[in-house]
């Protein structure tokens, strides 16, 4: 029997070598997937809640119920605003760091957050001045859900966008060739955005 060559064995430990220094090893990366999986799974909740908000608008002699104050629409169109330009914002990050401009990713993510906030401080302070409760009629009630809802997502968007911040400070972290953290979190930005769109027109609008 023929024992292996010096050539032959260098070859099998260099490639068992990459293997064990791949972060998936020989298996597919599944996380683009996943990550589509769970936003369809979110899309079906929303949808949901859609479904029910126009099932009552078009069985209910009167919507909103007679008596609801009136929304008003300058803070939340100001709002509307600034979460679909934050989009965007967020994209020119995608694009810097696809030319290894790490500063680019960072100030723009930075951007992106900061807009993000200012969104979620004018939803509280549409809360604090609404002159309607929770509990006060079923167009109340589906109103903060929605929109309670949806706040929760842009709150986990900017924690997304936190810890994409905090790794891209590690060097070669991110790259032109490895920045997948960077599309995961620019896509759940993008679907928070088209949902707050949809949610503004139906609740705002119509």
């Amino acid at each position: 029997m023929q024992s292996p060559t010096v050539n032959e064995s260098q070859t099998v430990h260099h490639e068992v070598e990459v293997q064990a220094h791949s972060p998936h090893g020989s298996h597919p990366d599944h996380r683009l997937f996943g990550l589509v999986l769970f936003l369809t799974a979110e899309s079906m909740i929303f949808l949901g809640m859609f479904a029910t908000l126009l099932i009552y608008r078009f069985v209910l002699p009167a919507w909103p119920p007679e008596g609801t104050p009136e929304l008003e629409l300058f803070l939340p169109g100001i709002n509307t605003g600034i979460l679909v330009a934050s989009s965007f914002v967020m994209h020119r990050g995608q694009a810097a760091i696809k030319r290894n401009d790490v500063a680019g990713l960072q100030r723009w993510f930075a951007a992106t957050a900061a807009m993000g906030a200012i969104f979620l401080a004018g939803q509280l302070y549409e809360y604090f001045h609404l002159e309607f409760g929770v509990t006060t009629n079923i167009f109340a009630s589906i109103f903060y859900a929605l929109t309670g809802f949806h706040g929760l997502h842009v709150t986990l968007g900017l924690i997304f966008i936190g810890f994409v911040l905090m790794r891209s400070r590690n060097r070669g972290h991110y790259t032109s060739e490895k920045h997948f953290g960077v599309e995961a979190s620019e896509l759940y930005w993008h679907f928070v955005d088209v949902v707050w769109v949809i949610l503004f027109i139906l609740v705002y609008l119509l």
